[in-house]
């Protein structure tokens, strides 16, 4: 099957993100730090960003018209988030746990079939569906590396707990308080997003109600907001609040199969 420049461009993009992936977990392995990673996953999100800007040349609209764009956006929104926590907080090992993700989405989304080959204009667009859409995918994208860093924190207390300090992995991870502090920022910045996604979409025109996926975002929504609500006024350990972060991501993925 022939592929259009922009799919091109999202092969690059993935080429490059599993070099990122592959050369992290190679430095990490021999107790270095990857300090490439970051240069890598910066020309990644340049390919990607050109990715999408040409497939929403095409398709007029902002390019989340099938389940193929919407993992590649999705890939792009992590690779953001990336760029703006982990410099930021000193966390460079978290481009060694998101590159592969990023990988695996974008994998996805070049499986023949997934992704339309010939993607046509989108007729009627209205404004509150397409910021739905965008900031919904985006808020996702945080949910993602929350999820990402607390693999991370479940990773470093199990090395803890089992007296594996000598490990290359363990004299690169980032300290407790950053990774926490990381999750739960990133759990406030998605759920701000997607709350702006939701009232987007109460706003769109709905002559049968809200859509499904309307109602999904506000179940997802609501599961976040609860898991913040508690860490606030209960309190929660580091262990727990990674847990179900990683959790409720993963369950939360299904409000793809209604889009």
């Amino acid at each position: 099957m022939e592929m259009g420049m922009e799919r091109w461009l999202l092969f690059a993009s993935t080429l490059f993100a599993l070099i990122a992936a592959a050369q992290g977990t190679i430095t990490v392995y021999r107790g270095q730090r990857s300090r490439l990673t970051l240069a890598w996953m910066i020309l990644v999100i340049c390919l990607q960003s050109a990715f999408l800007t040409l497939r929403g040349e095409l398709r007029q609209a902002c390019p989340l018209a099938d389940f193929g764009e919407v993992l590649a956006y999705l890939a792009w929104s992590l690779t953001l988030f990336y760029l703006l926590v982990g410099p930021t907080y000193r966390i460079s090992l978290l481009g060694v746990f998101t590159a592969p993700v990023v990988v695996i989405f974008q994998a996805m989304a070049l499986i023949p079939g997934v992704m339309d080959a010939d993607p046509q204009a989108i007729a009627g667009t209205d404004p509150w569906g397409e910021t739905h859409s965008a900031t919904s995918v985006l808020s996702y994208g945080a949910f993602a590396l929350a999820a990402i860093a607390g693999v991370m924190f479940l990773i470093l207390d199990k090395q803890l707990k089992a007296h594996q300090l000598k490990s290359g992995l363990f004299k690169n991870l980032p300290p407790v308080r950053e990774l926490i502090f990381s999750l739960t920022r990133l759990l406030w910045i998605g759920n701000l997003l997607l709350t702006i996604g939701i009232i987007a979409g109460m706003l769109m025109p709905k002559p049968d109600g809200l859509n499904s996926h309307v109602w999904a975002a506000i179940a997802v929504w609501l599961a976040y907001l609860v898991l913040l609500a508690v860490k606030m006024i209960r309190g929660m350990t580091g262990r727990q609040l990674s847990r179900i972060a990683v959790l409720l991501f993963i369950l939360s993925l299904g409000v793809f199969a209604l889009m």
